[in-house]
């Protein structure tokens, strides 16, 4: 009887700790409410999978303890049960599959009309690069990353020479417009995560990853790295500023330009 206490206990104090515990996800700031309504429906599966399974296991622990004289029951085939169990195992998988496949497809088709921002990962410091005038971001290469071009871009291409470089300080967006997230690592893998943005992707060197999302409230928010990248990776921090559009206009116009940062540092792009 101890063994069946213990297993409705573990039952009851797991349903309690979830309903009633206070480390629910911190207010959403994107356009991302279906990653929470996905995570909702999982919790919502594996939850009643886990008070029934449990449960069983009491009631099988109380139904068929020990008696003496009792002997088991050998049946080796029930195929009722293989089809029952089976099956529910088929739509339970499926139900947490669907939309998760739904929202990944919404995840990576970026709308025609959202602003590119690359971020830069090194160990242990995020740069941010956006469009300067002419809209359109220039080629970059790691393999042309020195300390004079911090993200490796390419002084051939006129369409980097007007790109705004913010090395290691804030990135900020205006709320309410999509953006098209490009991910470039230098170095290691690492990956971009803004929790109440709902959105992360592995930065995988030699690949460009991305992803989409529109910032839905003002406000300063802490990026995170969430893979693992070195011994700095505690203190790989970063800020995202999500501002109205006077604001955001303002930083936008105090950032240096890739052309103003070369000729600071005494080396001049090629001209075109």
């Amino acid at each position: 009887m101890a063994v069946v206490l213990i297993l409705v206990l573990i039952v009851v104090g797991s349903v309690l700790f979830h309903v009633l515990s206070p480390w629910w996800w911190t207010p959403i700031a994107s356009n991302w409410t279906y990653i929470d309504s996905t995570l909702v429906i999982t919790f919502w599966i594996t939850g009643i999978v886990f008070v029934a399974v449990v449960s069983f296991m009491a009631y099988c622990v109380f139904r068929f303890r020990h008696k003496p004289g009792n002997r088991a029951h050998y049946e080796p085939e029930n195929r009722r049960l293989e089809l029952l169990l089976g099956g529910g195992t088929a739509v339970g998988v499926a139900a947490m599959l669907a939309p998760g496949l739904i929202v990944w497809n919404q995840f990576i088709t970026v709308p025609a009309d959202a602003a590119s921002v690359e971020v830069v990962s090194q160990q242990w410091l995020w740069s941010f690069r956006l469009p300067g005038a002419d809209g359109k971001l220039g080629r970059a290469e790691t393999r042309d990353v020195t300390p004079e071009n911090p993200l490796g871009l390419d002084k051939n291409d006129a369409s980097g020479l007007d790109d705004v470089i913010i090395e290691g300080g804030e990135l900020h967006l205006p709320i309410g417009k999509p953006v098209h997230i490009l991910l470039r690592s230098v170095d290691v893998l690492h990956d971009f995560y803004v929790p109440e943005f709902r959105a992360k992707m592995d930065m995988i060197p030699g690949m460009i990853t991305y992803f989409w999302f529109t910032p839905t409230r003002t406000g300063t928010f802490e990026i995170l790295c969430a893979e693992l990248c070195g011994v700095g990776h505690p203190q790989m921090r970063g800020t995202v500023v999500v501002d109205n559009d006077a604001d955001y206009q303002t930083w936008l116009g105090q950032q240096q330009t890739f052309t103003q940062l070369t000729a600071s540092s005494g080396e001049l792009p090629p001209a075109n």
